[in-house]
C-alpha cells in the first residue's frame, strides 16, 4: 500500500507544480515587467532637452595684480561661441555680509617626488587655511594623494581639526594620482556643496601618467561642478628645489599643464620660491575669493547636445590692463549646468 500512496502523492504534487507554473506564465503575459527607463543619452526620440542657465564665477585682476571690486552687471559682456549672451543674473560677493560661504578643499601631494618638501607642504597647507578661512562661515576639507587618495578631514570650520589632519601626514607614498585626485574630489565632494567651490592643490605638478583620469578629464569635471582650481607649485626654491629653476618660472610640460588646469577653471597657478612669495600668493587667492562676481545667462544655443561651448568674458567700455579670470568652456550635458 505505501508505494501506491507515495506514487499518488507524487502525481498530485507534479500536477500542482505544473498548474502553478502555467498560472504564473499567464499572469506574466497579462502584466509584463516594465522596461527600464532609458538614460538621457538613449532618449533621442523624446525631443531635445533644454539648458536653462549657465553660471560663471568671475574675478577681475588689475595692473597691480589685485582684484577689482565695485563692478556692475553693465561692465560685463558674455560671449558663447562668439555669440553675445543676455545676462540674466548678477551677484557681487565683494560685500562680506552678503557673500555665501566658501567651500575650500586643500589637496596635498604626498608622493615620493615631494619627500624632501613634506614639512614645507604641511606648513603651507596650514598657512593657507588660516589665511583664507573666515571663522564660522567658510568650510575647509583636507586630503592627500600619492598612490592613494585619502580624505583626512571633511568640510569643517574648526581649525584645530584641520591642524590635526595636516599633522597626521607622517611619510610620503608612491606614485602621484594627481588628476584622479582632482576628478574624485570634484565629483564626490564639490558637486553637492553650496556657495563658492574652490580646490587648492599643493604639488610639484607631475602626474607621471599614473592616473586613469587625464588633464582634460580634470578640467572637465572642475568646470561641470563649478569648481575653481588654484595651485601652489613646490617645484621651485625651498627644500629640494630643482637646479636651474627659478621661482615664478613655468619651464616644463607639467608646469604648463598645471597652469592650464587652473586657468581653464578660472583660477591661477603660483610657482613660489620663498616663504614671502608664498604668503603673497595666499593673500592674493584670499582676495580673489572675496572679490568674485557671479554672472548667469541663458545660452542662445540652449540644448543639451554634449557639445563643448567656448566662453569669453569681456569688459565693456574697452577697459585695458584688466585681466578676467573665469572658466573658458563647458560641455553641454545635464550635470554641468544649473536647471
Amino acid at each position: 500500500m505505501r508505494p501506491a500512496i507515495n506514487r499518488h502523492l507524487f502525481t498530485l504534487a507534479l500536477a500542482f507544480f505544473c498548474f502553478a507554473l502555467s498560472h504564473s506564465y499567464a499572469l506574466a503575459q497579462q502584466n509584463p515587467k516594465p522596461t527600464p527607463t532609458p538614460t538621457p543619452d538613449e532618449q533621442e526620440d523624446l525631443g531635445p532637452v533644454y539648458i536653462r542657465e549657465v553660471r560663471l564665477p568671475i574675478t577681475v585682476i588689475g595692473k597691480d595684480k589685485q582684484p577689482v571690486a565695485g563692478l556692475t552687471k553693465e561692465d560685463f559682456l558674455i560671449y558663447e561661441d562668439k555669440q553675445l549672451q543676455t545676462i540674466r543674473g548678477f551677484t557681487s560677493f565683494t560685500d562680506e555680509k552678503e557673500s555665501l560661504p566658501i567651500y575650500v578643499a586643500v589637496l596635498m601631494d604626498t608622493s615620493g617626488s615631494v619627500a624632501g618638501k613634506l614639512k614645507f607642504e604641511q606648513e603651507a597647507a596650514k598657512n593657507f587655511i588660516y589665511t583664507v578661512t573666515r571663522l564660522r562661515k567658510d568650510r575647509v576639507a583636507f586630503a592627500t594623494f600619492d598612490h592613494e587618495i585619502k580624505l583626512r578631514q571633511d568640510f569643517t570650520d574648526k581649525l584645530d581639526y584641520l591642524d590635526k589632519a595636516v599633522d597626521s601626514v607622517k611619510k610620503p607614498g608612491n606614485r602621484t594620482l594627481f588628476y584622479d585626485a582632482v576628478w574624485q574630489f570634484c565629483d564626490e565632494k564639490m558637486r553637492s556643496v553650496p556657495g563658492r567651490r574652490v580646490l587648492v592643490v599643493i604639488t610639484d605638478g607631475d602626474d607621471n601618467n599614473y592616473s586613469r583620469a587625464t588633464l582634460a578629464d580634470a578640467i572637465d569635471i572642475a568646470q561641470r561642478t563649478e569648481t575653481t582650481v588654484f595651485a601652489i607649485s613646490t617645484k621651485a626654491g625651498l627644500l629640494g628645489s630643482v637646479p636651474g629653476v627659478e621661482a615664478g618660472t613655468v619651464s616644463s610640460g607639467a608646469d604648463r599643464d598645471l597652469q592650464k588646469l587652473c586657468e581653464e577653471t578660472g583660477g591661477s597657478a603660483f610657482f613660489t620660491g620663498d616663504i614671502l612669495e608664498l604668503e603673497r600668493a595666499f593673500t592674493r587667492i584670499s582676495k580673489e575669493l572675496r572679490s568674485t562676481y557671479i554672472v548667469t545667462y541663458k545660452p542662445t544655443n540652449d540644448k543639451y547636445d554634449g557639445s563643448k561651448r567656448k566662453i569669453e568674458v569681456k569688459l565693456a567700455n574697452n577697459r585695458k590692463g584688466l585681466k578676467v579670470n573665469t572658466r573658458k568652456e563647458y560641455k553641454a550635458i545635464s550635470d554641468s549646468l544649473r536647471k
